[in-house]
């Protein structure tokens, strides 16, 4: 996984695998085996790329790619379960800053505060 994970790539990836999970049930007939099972592979092959590069490689990815090679396994939204597994607790953003401790100066000697008085110096 990449270290510098921002949360827009984090979005990006759980948007496009929630995108492709969706696609696979609405268009089911389309992703039938027989009618065209290769829009099917080349559909999760692209979208295999796809996380990894923005999100680096999980070992979550691999199972879900091997659901999809199995009928009727890919309208369980294994992309989207392998997102949210390889992402989780990375969206939250960057840490806050460690706050920074104010301490004020120390106090002068009696000795060093001069009264200033009506003569002016």
């Amino acid at each position: 996984m990449k270290p510098d994970l921002s949360p827009r790539a984090v979005w990006a990836a759980r948007v496009l695998a929630a995108t492709a999970d969706l696609l696979q049930i609405v268009l089911l007939p389309a992703f039938f085996p027989g009618v065209a099972s290769a829009a099917n592979d080349i559909l999760d092959l692209a979208l295999a790329v796809g996380l990894i590069v923005l999100v680096g490689w999980h070992w979550a990815f691999l199972p879900a790619f091997l659901a999809e090679l199995v009928p009727f396994a890919d309208l369980v939204p294994t992309w989207t379960a392998a997102v949210f597994v390889a992402t989780r607790g990375r969206a939250a953003g960057p840490e806050p800053p460690t706050p920074v401790e104010v301490v004020p100066p120390p106090a002068l000697p009696p000795a060093a505060q001069t009264p200033r008085g009506p003569s002016g110096s």
